[in-house]
């Protein structure tokens, strides 16, 4: 059989599993080509006008680029195979019965995309964002690390990675800590003991705030609160952002706590 015919009966004839298999390795391997080449394309535009795009949005519409290309080749190849074509026109009668089933069995994971895609158009974060969230485990203050189309994933100071479904992320409240302004006040509590000299305590607690590399400007540190016969003060200092507040609570319990000993001054 010379070499064409053989092309044409068997090689490219999509009603033969010679032909179909053919197409099939073409269809794909130009689907999967593609999506190479918008990862490749993204990859580039992030690493060259990093300033000029959205990371967030562009890494969400990656992947959602991806999909569609797949779908459309699944598409193309069913309306190229006619035994294909067959089993959809013997299944059309139970399409709107095979759609309730599908649409139930996958409304979280649809619910998750449409989220996703709220989130990619909105923006309240977006990928390196430091953000506080209340997830059902409890809060978790982290960065956001990606945001893909079913998930955002954060990544806490420890160095976990919270898996959080876009649902969540859209209907929940989230606090981004990354703002025009990253400052943070931060409050930090001092419980003394009954007895204990305010003044006194409340000049050592600011005297340390000021000496501290991390401290931009104390506000005050008003007695908010009584308890058990003693005072709570409550220091505001203002600092760089939400990880030097966090940094410079920890580094004035021990050294106010020291200075306490000296001074003479008990806590609670």
């Amino acid at each position: 059989m010379p070499l064409d015919q053989l092309l044409s009966e068997y090689m490219l004839n999509p009603d033969t599993l010679a032909g179909a298999a053919v197409y099939a390795a073409l269809i794909f391997g130009l689907a999967w080509l593609s999506t190479r080449l918008l990862r490749r394309i993204v990859n580039r535009l992030l690493e060259r006008e990093a300033r000029l795009v959205n990371r967030t949005t562009l890494h969400f519409a990656a992947q959602l680029g991806q999909v569609v290309i797949f779908v459309l080749a699944i598409v193309l190849y069913a309306n190229l195979i006619p035994a294909l074509r067959a089993i959809g026109t013997a299944l059309l009668a139970s399409v709107s019965i095979l759609s309730l089933v599908i649409g139930l069995a996958a409304q979280n994971t649809l619910g998750n995309l449409i989220a996703g895609i709220s989130l990619a158009l909105y923006r309240p974060f977006e990928v390196g964002d430091l953000v506080q969230v209340n997830p059902p485990g409890g809060p978790e203050i982290g960065h956001i690390e990606s945001l893909t189309l079913g998930y955002t994933v954060l990544r806490t100071y420890d160095n976990r990675r919270v898996i959080i479904p876009n649902s969540v992320m859209g209907a929940q409240v989230t606090i981004n800590l990354t703002a025009r302004d990253p400052r943070k006040l931060a409050m930090i509590p001092f419980r003394l003991a009954s007895g204990a000299d305010v003044d006194q305590a409340r000049a050592i607690v600011i005297e340390t705030a000021e000496k501290h590399p991390l401290t931009e400007r104390v506000v005050g540190c008003p007695v908010v609160s009584l308890a058990g016969g003693g005072a709570v003060l409550s220091l505001r200092v203002w600092c760089a952002n939400h990880k030097s507040a966090q940094k410079l609570e920890f580094d004035l319990y021990e050294s106010v706590k020291k200075a306490f000993d000296a001074g003479g001054i008990p806590l609670a």
